[in-house]
């Protein structure tokens, strides 16, 4: 501001140019005009132009030092973004694609390609600052050339000095902002990637030591006498098959089956030798009737599966039961045309109950099937339970798309009119099942525990532990006394959902 004092003489221009720095760290060259003009006091032309001399002189080299001052700043901050790369790479693998986006652009490569193209790249990046180069220069070498081209294209005038100074102020204040919310982001990263058991599909165990997330307590409105869980400590001791008998049966939403089967380092042989079930349930395989005969024999020795697939809508949904023991029957669906064109629901019959698995409906978005859920779906499938259960007790799996009570979800004041926790789920989920006699096994076994089973990918909830439980195993209160564990396998990764597990004495 004292250089528009000094130049009060001065004709104001009618176009002047804005440097803008925006905080994605280009520079942008804003055209403004000025459409109304106030008088301005003559002066003779040796003193304008004297003055414009001066003072253009000034503004440039204000310039010179803003430019100066920027450029060092991202060199420094390049630069300890690629050590950090460098020295804890590991990182990277736990960072969304967004998140690596962001870095890839601040360090100077391309932000384009898939995730594990991303961190190979900046991988990359980091064994060539390591490698000898300087990290200094090359992080200027980096920095977008339009940014360079931009200060060039500045005209230096008394107006561009006093709105370049003002602009830059406020720039470097939102840039400081920035780097304080990514410090914190890194710092919350490092925290999570040191506590955290390795969340792969590689199904090994994690070293000891490390703090697992779902062990620490995480809830918007926890009650005192709320615990996180921990299936380390909580669950009894393993039973011996040769002098008990009991099934040991597990349930899992897949989130796509063909696409886990893909996925790096799983193999559902190791799930089957880690785990010795009996039994394995999958719900939301979303294959279709032609791919059935290729995953018959899936894992070996569990030589009974049976399968069902939406034909309403293909790769859609889909349930399966794959199984050790030969059951008695089976059957799909709830033989309502309307409700089992999309695959939802497989019974077996063993010697002792029935086993149901279900992949409940969602509500959808806006809460389009709502409806339909709570007056069709659920008292359908609730007395559907009860005929069976007048032959043998019954025993329903699978993801029932219902966080029950607010101990089962993160954030229940948030999610009052999200699917899975709306008033009307949570009532049908009482009225149709609890209050019928059928037993939630792990809030019996847990009554204050806080176990989630489903974190959404999009906020990376499964790392802060901010879930949903939605898959349950529900018996009739007739084989209550015969739970002797009901738990939740949450290092178990692979799809948004975990593996949750039950054990029957016979």
């Amino acid at each position: 501001m004292p250089l528009l004092r000094a130049s009060s003489s001065l004709l104001l221009l009618s176009n002047y140019r804005l440097l803008h720095w925006n905080s994605r760290g280009g520079a942008s060259v804003v055209i403004r005009k000025v459409d109304k003009m106030k008088p301005q006091p003559r002066s003779s032309y040796s003193s304008r132009s004297g003055s414009r001399v001066a003072v253009t002189k000034q503004a440039q080299q204000s310039n010179e030092a803003c430019v100066e001052s920027v450029l060092k700043e991202d060199t420094i901050s390049i630069s300890s973004e690629i050590e950090e790369i460098r020295s804890d790479p590991d990182k990277l693998q736990s960072m969304t694609v967004r998140e690596l986006r962001e870095i890839t652009r601040r360090v100077g490569i391309s932000t384009k390609g898939t995730k594990k193209e991303l961190v190979s790249a900046l991988l990359s990046s980091a064994n060539v600052t390591n490698n000898g180069k300087d990290s200094s220069s090359s992080a200027i070498q980096n920095i977008p050339s339009k940014r360079k081209e931009s200060f060039s294209a500045i005209e230096e005038t008394v107006e561009d000095a006093a709105i370049i100074s003002e602009s830059t102020i406020k720039q470097k204040k939102s840039r400081n902002k920035e780097k304080l919310v990514q410090s914190t982001v890194i710092k919350t990263n490092s925290v999570t990637e040191n506590t955290q058991l390795e969340l792969s599909t590689d199904l090994q165990e994690p070293l000891v030591g490390q703090v697992e997330p779902w062990t620490i307590l995480t809830h918007k409105n926890p009650k005192p006498e709320w615990i996180p869980y921990n299936p380390r400590s909580m669950r009894p001791p393993p039973l011996c098959r040769d002098n008990i008998k009991f099934v040991k049966l597990l349930s899992w939403n897949v989130n796509g089956l063909r696409a886990l089967l893909k996925s790096k380092g799983f193999s559902a042989i190791q799930l089957a030798q880690r785990e010795d079930f009996d039994v394995l349930c999958l719900q939301e395989t979303k294959i279709q009737e032609k791919d059935v005969e290729d995953l018959k024999e899936l894992i070996e020795g569990y030589n009974n599966s049976f399968w069902t697939c939406s034909v309403s809508k293909l790769g859609y949904s889909g349930t399966a039961i794959i199984s050790r023991i030969k059951p008695i029957s089976i059957s799909y669906g709830l033989g309502v045309p309307d409700h089992d064109s999309e695959g939802r629901l497989v019974t077996v019959e063993f010697d002792d109950f029935y086993l149901l698995c279900s992949y409940v409906p969602n509500s959808g978005d806006g809460l389009k099937r709502l409806n339909y859920r709570v007056t069709e779906w659920d008292p359908s499938l609730s007395n559907y339970m009860k005929e069976l259960e007048k032959s043998k007790p019954v025993v329903l799996t699978g993801d029932l798309n219902c966080a029950h009570q607010e101990i089962d979800i993160f954030n229940p004041a948030g999610n009052k009119r999200s699917a899975g926790f709306t008033i009307e789920e949570r009532e049908s989920f009482e009225k149709c099942y609890l209050s019928r006699g059928f037993v939630d096994t792990f809030r019996k076994q847990h009554p204050n525990v806080v176990g989630y089973t489903y974190w959404g990918y999009r906020h990376g909830g499964r790392k802060t532990n901010k879930g949903w439980r939605l898959d349950y195993f529900l018996v009739s209160d007739s084989i209550e006394d015969k739970v002797y564990d009901s738990y939740i396998l949450p290092d178990i990764a692979g799809s948004d959902h975990c593996p949750i597990g039950v054990v029957l004495k016979l």
